[in-house]
């Protein structure tokens, strides 16, 4: 990502920053919880302990000869890296980078009993079984006999927000939208959204996920309602191809999701069975790209991946982490038009995204005035603001 003078990208090096927290702070806290959750040995401990060093005080260490993605690191920039410090690359990539480190140290590639154990499996599963998720799936019973475009919209901003239980499955969440001085909404194109997936649809939607447990659930329900009310004819859901980012979904998580949903009573166990139904016959597949652990944005994704968003009726990129890398990880001016940021994206895009991280663009002047205003600058990474922008033309059609 070259710099622009308006819109550099983000590093770690700047003290007080939110990156610099990340890497100074959060980062060691992963690695001391992913230590005490599971009785790991003597070497497990050594490695976990020389990362944490490394990724503190040290540098960016290569990875070891007979790693199987060794090439591709090196391809996303693991050769101009290695030996600078992991302040002075960009965030995007120290944070992707860490992660990938943190696998190496647990035996998660192994050879050996630890090979393909998810470290951060308890955190998720935690989440996905705490009481807090029967009432949001109970609450689905109450949309059952609302029009299909009130419980659509239900169903949108239930995946909005994730795991923010107070405003889970409620489709009443105007009154918080447009609340002043600092809206909860700081962007809504879901009019756009729907023009692109009407009753009756034959298309595709790919769904890029975000997060596991609780957040997983509210997207597999969306998919759900999509198929099963004919806005989509097939689905793709998009997760990681292995442990990313703590709670990052991956096809483990969809399994343990699913079966969550089977179990519950009532309206929940009937989108279960949708989504079981489609995965059995093909309308619904689950995809693990490689790219989707890169340290990089989509303006670098493959070929392959750029041509099935091109072919997509609408991809949905769910999270923060997908919207920084939709847009680019840089300190872009919040009134930058997001289809401006997004004009290398292939296809249709719909980006859903709780706010917390500095990355944010296609904010009007006044929104931007009101928010910085009522909260300085903490409404970038406070989590309590989301947004819903849509870049309806794609690649092709600007051409």
């Amino acid at each position: 990502m070259p710099d622009t003078p308006f819109a550099p990208v983000i590093l770690g090096n700047e003290p007080g920053s939110f990156p610099h927290s990340v890497l100074a702070e959060r980062h060691p806290a992963i690695i001391r919880q992913v230590r005490e959750a599971f009785p790991y040995g003597p070497g497990q401990h050594t490695a976990l302990d020389e990362l944490l060093k490394s990724c503190t005080q040290g540098t960016v260490e290569p990875l070891p000869g007979d790693a199987p993605d060794r090439d591709r690191w090196h391809g996303w920039g693991l050769t101009e890296y290695t030996g600078r410090s992991w302040y002075d690359v960009p965030w995007l990539w120290s944070e992707s980078y860490f992660y990938r480190r943190l696998l190496d140290a647990v035996g998660w590639f192994g050879p050996g009993a630890w090979q393909g154990i998810d470290p951060f499996r308890p955190f998720k599963r935690a989440e996905l079984d705490a009481p807090e998720t029967d009432e949001e799936l109970a609450a689905l019973d109450g949309l059952r006999d609302l029009p299909e475009e009130e419980r659509a919209r239900a169903l949108l901003h239930g995946s909005l927000w994730g795991n923010r239980a107070d405003l889970g499955f409620r489709f009443s969440a105007a009154g918080a939208e447009a609340r002043e001085p600092a809206p909860a909404l700081v962007a809504d194109d879901s009019e756009t959204l729907w023009s692109l997936l009407p009753p009756g649809g034959t298309g595709t939607l790919v769904l890029v996920a975000d997060n596991a447990g609780r957040e997983l659930v509210p997207d597999l329900l969306l998919v759900a309602h999509l198929l099963a009310e004919g806005r989509a004819a097939r689905a793709v859901l998009h997760v990681k191809p292995y442990p990313y980012y703590v709670s990052d979904a991956t096809t483990a998580d969809v399994v343990d999701a699913l079966h969550r949903l089977r179990a519950a009573p009532g309206q929940a166990a009937e989108y279960a069975r949708v989504l079981w139904s489609a995965l059995a016959d093909g309308r619904l597949t689950v995809r693990a790209h490689p790219f989707s652990c890169a340290p990089l944005p989509y303006a670098a994704m493959p070929d392959d991946l750029r041509a099935e968003f091109a072919a997509a009726t609408l991809t949905i990129v769910k999270g923060d982490l997908n919207y920084r890398r939709l847009v680019g990880d840089r300190l872009w001016p919040p009134t930058t038009p997001f289809r401006e940021t997004t004009a290398s994206f292939p296809g249709p895009v719909a980006a859903l995204r709780t706010l917390k991280s500095d990355v944010i663009t296609g904010l009007t002047a006044a929104t931007e005035a009101a928010l910085v205003a009522a909260e300085g600058q903490d409404w970038r990474t406070s989590g309590t603001h989301a947004l819903i922008q849509v870049d309806p033309s794609g690649e092709v059609q600007r051409q």
